[in-house]
């Protein structure tokens, strides 16, 4: 068994004990109404995407995403919080951006280790050690990050833990990992999660994956559809989607579960495709744990 293996077993529990730390470490989560700015690099971006279209679906405050190297400093003060995703805590861009953001406007970070600089250079640090990972590729600690904002929203509930380990559970469904190419599709704060899917195929089993939200897919995208790729909908479809997609001859598999618990699936979808095409998930090509840039 890989350490990813292992990490994206564990998920439920850890869930729920990010669930339990969302009510003890309140200080760190955006009080409602607060304009809030939510940032990271790579998978806790697309985390910061999901929580953000969530939070200001469900009327508790404006809420926007940005990769960490992308935030506008020039409005900076038109945020009430800023909160930072970083599992490492040695992000350079999130350190930096923090650093920037310092004595301006409060800033709240969620990390997997509290022996880093992420520490000093946020105002309230969450720290869920709990879901630190061995592996690279991103699994638990992301999820666990995303549960605990959830849950800091009223929204995360034990059924959804029950859908992870029914996610754990059941097989695959069958071919997929003969399948050439996948799309992932979302709506609302699904889009980040499918972002996350296709993020996680291509750093696992470098695989060509693309992700959109659903309604868009047909302005273009669905181009590609055909026997021998997949598309996977995080989520409630569109009406028709499915049929469309099925028209084309490519495998369409719809969200039976709760989002999060759907993106378990993936992750073990990841590693199987890894697997069939002899590559070890726990060493992808080119990638380190945390990027730091050189001064």
């Amino acid at each position: 068994m890989t350490h990813v293996d292992a990490e994206i077993a564990s998920q439920p529990e850890c869930w729920n004990r990010a669930a339990e730390s969302a009510l003890t470490q309140r200080a760190v989560l955006p009080r409602t109404g607060e304009r809030v700015a939510v940032i990271g690099c790579g998978t806790s971006w697309f985390m910061a995407q999901a929580y953000a279209s969530l939070r200001e679906s469900a009327g508790l405050g404006e809420t926007d995403a940005f990769a960490a190297s992308e935030f506008p400093l020039g409005r900076s003060r038109a945020y009430n919080r800023v909160i930072a995703l970083t599992r490492s805590g040695t992000t350079t861009e999130v350190l930096e951006l923090l650093g920037a953001l310092s004595g301006s406007v409060p800033t709240s970070a969620i990390t997997a280790d509290p022996n880093t600089p992420v520490m000093s250079a946020a105002d309230q640090v969450a720290v869920l050690d709990f879901a630190d990972e061995q592996s690279v590729v991103q699994t638990r600690f992301a999820t666990s990050a995303f549960t605990f904002l959830r849950a800091g929203l009223g929204l995360h509930s034990r059924a959804v833990e029950a859908d992870a380990r029914t996610a754990l559970a059941q097989p695959l469904p069958e071919g997929l990992t003969d399948c050439g190419q996948f799309s992932f599709l979302g709506r609302g704060w699904t889009v980040g999660l499918a972002n996350e899917a296709a993020l996680k195929m291509r750093e696992a089993a470098l695989a060509w994956t693309e992700s959109y939200p659903a309604m868009e897919y047909r302005h273009g995208p669905i181009s590609i559809a055909a026997p021998g790729t997949a598309t996977w909908m995080f989520g409630e479809a569109p009406t028709g989607l499915a049929e469309q997609v099925g028209a084309t001859g490519a495998r369409w598999i719809g969200g039976r579960l709760d989002p999060l618990a759907e993106l378990v699936r993936v992750h073990r979808l990841a590693v199987a495709l890894a697997g069939a095409r002899g590559l070890n998930p726990d060493e992808p090509r080119n990638l380190t744990r945390s990027v730091i840039l050189a001064g």
